[in-house]
């Protein structure tokens, strides 16, 4: 046995919010999970110190599955985004300390790897389509195999994917929610006008990846999917919202573009339709907000079965922690698709030291035992919890549209 003698909980802001859970066994080993949850991050704090962490404590840290299931199973009122995110930072940590006490990477643990490295896509945005190719362009140049595109609409004075600061983008931007207009008939109409250009401009031997997060109807998501088709898109990602999970059988009903989703699915329950359908591509649900690597993997294994590959969820919301955690889990499973990759600020680097490494298109989480990345703790005091919400969307009329 290898008892949990303390956990705690560490906020810090080093540009933005982070979460993190430290648990210490008995002899000595730590283990870190991340327990983000952007414009959310308060309400994770208090499950985990104030519901999960006394329940942690004296129980053996070899007994992951056993752990998982207690505070799943276990629990009344389980599921749901802040139970989830809390679940998947002690599952990170156990898997940590695991991996440090056996002396092996995780994913070692998890069957060892099956790639030699994790292909990753970055992000290209600007305020018109020109700015957007520009950026685009940057991202070849540095060997980005994999871009996402997002660009201004005209005549709206924001828009979701487009940022101030290219590299590094937050889209939880103030202390209270920022309120963005939406006209669905001007984003349908310019849109494939940027995928002309990119193909135009970068060529057929990158590929392109776009963004419509939630804002569309099934059928104008339909409608887009069809218009997109000649530009051979690798993902149309987060189409229509998905709670009523039949919605995407009319999108796939009209159109061939490959269709992903899930960064906010919390568990195999939020996709079971959308992948026994066969009605997606690549399933996007993440470590830290599914539950962490254990409930993942049971997720991969089941998408597996209906040729439905991993895209994880990657923004700068989810910690150096979580970047490695996803890292093990795509080196280790055989239906890996691609991996988001949106890189943290010099200030979280520091605050988060990590062995994963960037290289020609692909991260590897390194060979360092557990999950290869700590928190600097002195370090992460000096940056206090910030408050900051992310943004909502009206429409030209005023009324409220999905975010």
């Amino acid at each position: 046995m290898l008892k949990i003698i303390d956990a705690k909980v560490i906020v810090t802001c080093p540009g933005r919010n982070f979460v993190t859970l430290k648990i210490t066994t008995e002899d000595g080993i730590t283990g870190v999970g991340d327990a983000t949850l952007n414009g959310r991050e308060l309400s994770v704090v208090s499950f985990l110190r104030d519901h999960m962490v006394p329940s942690l404590i004296g129980r053996d840290a070899h007994q992951i599955e056993d752990i998982w299931q207690f505070f799943y199973r276990g629990s009344y009122w389980r599921g749901g985004p802040v139970a989830m995110t809390a679940l998947a930072a002690v599952d990170m940590a156990l898997w940590d300390i695991k991996g440090k006490v056996a002396g092996l990477p995780v994913y070692q643990l998890l069957g060892g790897a099956c790639r030699t490295g994790v292909t990753v896509y970055g992000h290209a945005n600007g305020e018109t389509i020109e700015d957007t190719i520009a950026e685009a362009v940057k991202y070849k140049a540095m060997g980005y195999k994999a871009i996402r595109l997002q660009t201004g609409v005209p005549g709206l004075p924001s828009t979701y994917g487009v940022s101030k600061d290219k590299m590094f983008y937050e889209p939880a931007d103030g202390s209270l929610p920022t309120e963005n207009v939406w006209s669905t008939p001007a984003y349908l109409k310019h849109t494939p006008k940027l995928f002309e250009k990119a193909r135009e401009v970068l060529g057929w031997d990158v590929h392109l990846l776009h963004d419509v997060h939630h804002r569309l109807t099934p059928i104008e998501a339909a409608r887009l999917g069809k218009d997109l088709e000649p530009y051979r898109l690798f993902w149309m990602e987060d189409a229509t919202p998905a709670e009523n999970q039949s919605s995407f059988r009319i999108i796939r009903q009209h159109t061939t573009t490959p269709l992903a989703i899930g960064e906010i699915f919390n568990s195999i329950w939020d996709c079971k339709q959308l992948i026994e359908e066969q009605l997606i591509d690549y399933i996007r649900a993440t470590a830290v907000h599914a539950g962490g690597i254990t409930h993942l993997k049971k997720l991969a294994s089941f998408a597996d079965l209906h040729h439905v590959r991993t895209g994880c969820h990657g923004a700068t919301d989810l910690s150096p922690v979580c970047m490695g955690a996803a890292l093990h889990f795509d080196l280790s499973i055989p239906n890996f698709g691609v991996q988001e990759y949106m890189r943290h600020t010099p200030e979280t680097d520091a605050v988060f030291p990590h062995a994963y490494t960037f290289s020609d298109g692909m991260l590897h989480p390194g060979e360092a035992p557990g999950l290869g990345v700590d928190i600097d703790e002195a370090l992460a005091a000096k940056y206090p919890y910030k408050r900051a919400y992310l943004p909502v969307a009206r429409r030209l009329d005023g009324s409220m549209h999905d975010w």
